[in-house]
């Protein structure tokens, strides 16, 4: 089999249509269908199920995508290192939210000193959106507040760091330490589901029995905040974020009796992924700078 075969198969796979993957490729539709069926009886296996005229991709053809994009991508990086060597390059890297406000930056800098020629692509956004990306290879490795556990991603611990209760500046647990329980029955101001806080405080609730239901979501740290502030109820969220007000009184915190909220800082990149020389190189930064916060 061909790249030509697996680029055919990955724009069909994304389109979700071999009509329209035909339109992408400036190809006949029946040009594609028969570079489909090849790679089915190479194979021998079945990578769409067709079904009332509609393609339905099977699982061993999520599987075959998994593993075609990669081979594609270092086909490519192949052809621009050989063809262009003296050329720089682009490396794409993520940072989930408190990653991104605080290390990313370091790592930045560092890294532009080293390499001023190398173009960086650099995306802050929450854990399952960066997980989607790696997955559909946009980026080369990111930096995510949790643990990942999908079976084409790998995973290594950095550091750490800590989540803590976010109150209202005249909660009564304010100078206390009250369970988790205690907390969890006040209204709940949270990130939104798919952010590393969110979905690590749903794993700390699950672990003490309790069940995080908040009456207000959003993507923005500084909104829970003015809404703690306001006495709309309480938060959970990244210290380093959140130091600046709790020092400055617009909220206040506590120590909480049965959990300490500790969580782990983690570089996330695909099984597959061919990882440059520079990757590798920032990726080391980000382990240094993470041992010394």
């Amino acid at each position: 089999m061909t790249v030509r075969h697996m680029k055919i198969f990955i724009a069909v796979y994304r389109a979700g249509s071999v009509t329209r993957a035909a339109e992408t490729l400036y190809m006949t539709q029946p040009a594609v269908t028969r570079a489909i069926q090849e790679l089915e009886r190479h194979y021998g296996t079945r990578l769409f199920d067709r079904i009332n005229h509609r393609l339905s991709v099977t699982e061993a053809g999520r599987q075959f995508y998994a593993y075609a994009l990669h081979i594609v991508d270092s086909f490519a990086q192949l052809e621009q290192r050989l063809g262009n060597w003296d050329e720089a390059g682009v490396l794409c890297i993520g940072a989930s939210v408190t990653v991104g406000n605080f290390l990313l930056p370091q790592v930045l800098a560092a890294f532009k000193e080293r390499h001023g020629e190398l173009r960086v692509r650099a995306t802050i956004s929450n854990g399952q959106t960066l997980q989607d990306a790696l997955l559909d290879n946009r980026l080369d490795f990111a930096v995510i507040e949790e643990s990942v556990s999908h079976e084409h991603l790998c995973c290594a611990c950095i550091g750490h760091d800590r989540l803590v209760p976010v109150l209202p500046p005249d909660s009564p647990y304010r100078d206390g330490a009250p369970p988790l329980a205690a907390l969890a029955q006040l209204p709940l101001l949270l990130r939104e589901p798919g952010s590393a806080s969110r979905t690590f405080l749903e794993h700390v609730f699950a672990a003490h029995g309790l069940h995080a239901a908040p009456v207000l979501e959003s993507v923005s740290t500084q909104a829970l905040v003015q809404a703690v502030h306001r006495g709309l109820g309480v938060s959970f969220l990244p210290q380093r974020l959140v130091s600046p007000g709790i020092e400055g009184g617009l909220v206040a915190t506590c120590r909480v009796a049965d959990e300490d909220f500790v969580r782990g800082n983690h570089l996330v990149w695909h099984r597959h992924k061919f990882l440059t020389a520079p990757a590798k190189e920032a990726m080391a930064l980000f382990r240094a700078l993470a041992a010394r916060m």
